[in-house]
């Protein structure tokens, strides 16, 4: 797992961390029981405090995304988990929104955004 930090983005490290965390496990690029690497590790390839990384680590379990085992390490959790599934529901939601006004913009009925999501789901069934 590669992350990227950037001192100059206003955004805190620790949120950085756990953004592109996010990322990875909703793209499928973490798979469900992959280890994350320690804390240590990160906070010296990175070049931050070991507090930041914890932080970062702390936030994405309570948000459902890893489990932190006390002397094993932080594990990522299966997309089965429901504050997990609740995030992506979160997300379908607000591009279905984005899809809604962009198809009455576009004057399309809901018929035919209906048999438009029906046709993209078919294709991404195929692949």
């Amino acid at each position: 797992m590669k992350l990227i930090i950037s001192n100059i983005s206003g955004i805190p490290i620790y949120e950085q961390i756990k953004q592109q965390v996010k990322s990875a496990i909703m793209s499928g690029d973490l798979h469900a029981d992959e280890t994350l690497p320690s804390l240590r590790t990160l906070a010296k390839d990175l070049k931050i405090s070991v507090l930041t990384v914890t932080r970062a680590y702390t936030e994405l379990e309570e948000e459902g995304f890893v489990k932190n085992i006390q002397g094993r390490g932080c594990f990522v959790l299966g997309r089965g988990s429901e504050l997990l599934r609740e995030q992506l529901v979160c997300k379908i939601e607000n591009s279905l929104s984005e899809a809604i006004d962009a198809a009455r913009v576009a004057d399309l009925s809901g018929e035919e955004l209906h048999h438009l999501l029906d046709i993209l789901m078919e294709e991404k069934t195929d692949e």
